[in-house]
């Protein structure tokens, strides 16, 4: 399975004092060096943590490595542009506010599907994979086959901020989805909100092949360092999927 570090937080403390650290690119190096197999980052519209010089450096950092860059991103037509541009390994589209904290559940492809099919295609002829991040919706998974992705990433806040019963409800509707995105075709990745203790259960899903995970990891890394945050990540998972 592999772990995609998300650096929006490495950025989000650059940007409390509008600084130049601590440097978000120089953190992917380093997550690298402890395991990531890819580095994700979302450029939001309002630039509120990532700025377009991090996605440009990250590139050029990159430019010589099998390390893939997944950039996050609203499905607008300036981050359709700025992703034709940079040609990131992967787009992954999430719906996006501009008062929320964080992302606040996944991207209603029903409602946006004849959009979604011209805009995910262009990304497509210039071999850019394609994500959508969406909820464990069995409806959602078929409208991203409609559109042509070629993943989904199943949003697993809900799980995440579960508690008692509700646990066990949340990750038996990710398994279902999962199981189903699979059997139709799509590769199946998850994310948000997973930590150290609440990532094994999803790491046992046999049809899930990648994580994305970053505020759990750059907040231990205040207490472990970013090096020691990254590798313990891995190595839960690495043990939890030993496991199923």
């Amino acid at each position: 399975m592999r772990l995609g570090v998300n650096i929006d937080h490495i950025a989000t403390l650059r940007e409390a004092r509008k600084t130049v650290e601590p440097d978000p690119v120089k953190g992917a190096l380093i997550a690298i060096q402890a395991g990531a197999d890819q580095i994700t980052l979302h450029l939001r519209e309002d630039r509120r943590h990532i700025q377009d010089e991090d996605l440009l450096r990250l590139k050029c950092e990159l430019k010589d490595s099998t390390i893939p860059i997944n950039l996050e991103m609203a499905p607008t037509q300036e981050m359709k542009q700025i992703a034709l541009e940079t040609l990131p390994n992967t787009c992954t589209l999430v719906p996006e506010k501009r008062q929320e904290i964080t992302t606040e559940g996944g991207l209603d492809v029903v409602s946006l599907k004849d959009y979604l099919k011209d805009y995910i295609k262009e990304l497509k002829q210039a071999g850019i994979h394609v994500s959508l991040f969406i909820d464990p919706d069995l409806d959602q998974i078929d409208a991203a086959l409609e559109v042509g992705c070629d993943a989904i990433e199943i949003h697993t806040g809900e799980y995440a901020n579960a508690c008692g019963k509700s646990v066990e409800k949340e990750l038996e509707r990710i398994k279902k989805a999962a199981k189903y995105a699979k059997e139709k075709g799509l590769k199946v990745y998850a994310g948000h909100g997973l930590n150290y203790d609440n990532v094994k259960e999803i790491a046992k899903i046999k049809e899930i092949e990648e994580l994305n995970i970053g505020h759990s990891i750059i907040a231990n890394a205040v207490f472990l360092g970013l090096y020691e945050a990254v590798r313990r990540m891995k190595e839960i998972i690495k043990k939890s999927r030993e496991e199923f």
